[in-house]
């Protein structure tokens, strides 16, 4: 491992607003912020960007960054504490287990934005039966996934997943670029967005209930 690498994870597991797969999280959230605002979660957030982006426009939401990459979550953790966000946190495991870290109906709400699509293996991707059904044992009733996406694979998968479980879908934009949508989809970029984008990628946005018709 590089020294790079290194002091970076000596400097996430510093960092106030990091926890990992040893922290007692669950059913603990409201506790760990401290405050009784929503907790909504960011999978696979890499770097950060839409969690903190989300954090600076929504303060009174809890927002936390979930990723197995401790080098990747380092950076939103370090802008959130340069920049004085109190309202996020950074989680590092592997989301197949995040029903150890979270109590059932504890979390508002999920974003999804730019997942690997996992084209030779559909149980992988995040949007998946398997993890839908992860995802309504730690969600309330009404939590709503967003979908941001450059991949049609995942998004026509997607789609096809909400058809065969009979959810509520709620929005479905093909390019949210050419489309009337919330500031928050145009106004925040992830780094891998900035990078589809120069190459003339599509990006396209899903919303959807988790509970069945």
């Amino acid at each position: 491992m590089s020294k790079g690498k290194l002091q970076k994870f000596a400097e996430f597991d510093a960092f106030e607003n990091t926890l990992d797969f040893n922290t007692d999280t669950k059913g603990r959230w409201h506790e760990i912020f401290g405050n009784q605002n929503p907790i909504v979660l960011e999978l696979a957030c890499g770097k950060g960007d839409y969690t903190v982006g989300l954090a600076k426009r929504n303060s009174h939401i809890n927002y936390v960054g979930i990723d197995i990459k401790g080098n990747r979550l380092w950076r939103g953790a370090k802008t959130a504490v340069e920049e004085g966000l109190n309202n996020v946190r950074f989680l590092r495991i592997q989301i197949d287990f995040i029903e150890k870290h979270f109590e059932k109906n504890e979390v508002s709400g999920i974003w999804i934005t730019f997942p690997d699509p996992q084209p030779a293996k559909a149980r992988k991707r995040l949007t998946s039966s398997r993890f839908l059904a992860h995802y309504r044992n730690i969600c309330k009733a009404d939590a709503q996934i967003h979908l941001k996406t450059d991949s049609d694979l995942f998004y026509e998968s997607t789609k096809e997943t909400i058809a065969e479980e009979r959810l509520t879908l709620l929005e479905n934009v093909e390019n949210v670029y050419t489309q009337p949508c919330v500031p928050e989809l145009k106004e925040i970029q992830t780094f891998y967005e900035k990078m589809w984008l120069a190459e003339g990628r599509t990006i396209k946005f899903l919303r959807f209930l988790l509970n069945r018709l």
